[in-house]
């Protein structure tokens, strides 16, 4: 079985900035206003913006989204069922030293097919930060 080895570009700070832009343009032209969290694949904050207007909370949800997605390798809208009771993920977020958080809105970024990084959006209704994280991460590959 061969196995992929080529380097991969890692996700660079013009690559979370541009990811943060049009997340927040997207959920500008929405109507929300969104806080949006753009994490390495390490975890490490990359790039973070809160508008003026979002609710404090939001930017702690923003990137709790982005790290669940990160740690899991999917989108955090596809991991809701998972944690329900007798679902495969229900004591996870108990077991890890940062809590997850399974609403809808973190996405994982890759490239070449390989997870170098995670958006978290948080501030509208959980569908409509899962699309505008996804929307963004659509923007970088093109």
């Amino acid at each position: 079985m061969s196995t992929n080895t080529a380097p991969v570009a890692p996700l660079t700070t013009q690559d979370a900035e541009a990811l943060v832009s049009a997340a927040h343009r997207a959920a500008e032209a929405a109507g929300v206003t969104v806080s949006v969290t753009v994490l390495d694949a390490g975890g490490h904050l990359l790039a973070f913006r809160r508008d003026d207007r979002a609710v404090l909370i939001s930017g702690e949800t923003s990137t709790r989204k982005a790290y669940t997605a990160l740690q899991l390798n999917a989108p955090t809208a596809d991991l809701v069922d998972a944690v329900q009771p007798g679902g495969p993920f229900h004591t996870l977020p108990t077991a890890l030293d940062r809590p997850l958080l399974f609403i809808a809105g973190g996405v994982p970024v890759r490239r070449d097919g390989r997870l170098i990084g995670a958006i978290g959006v948080g501030g509208g209704a959980p569908e409509q930060d899962h699309g505008f994280a996804t929307a963004a991460v659509a923007t970088l590959a093109a």
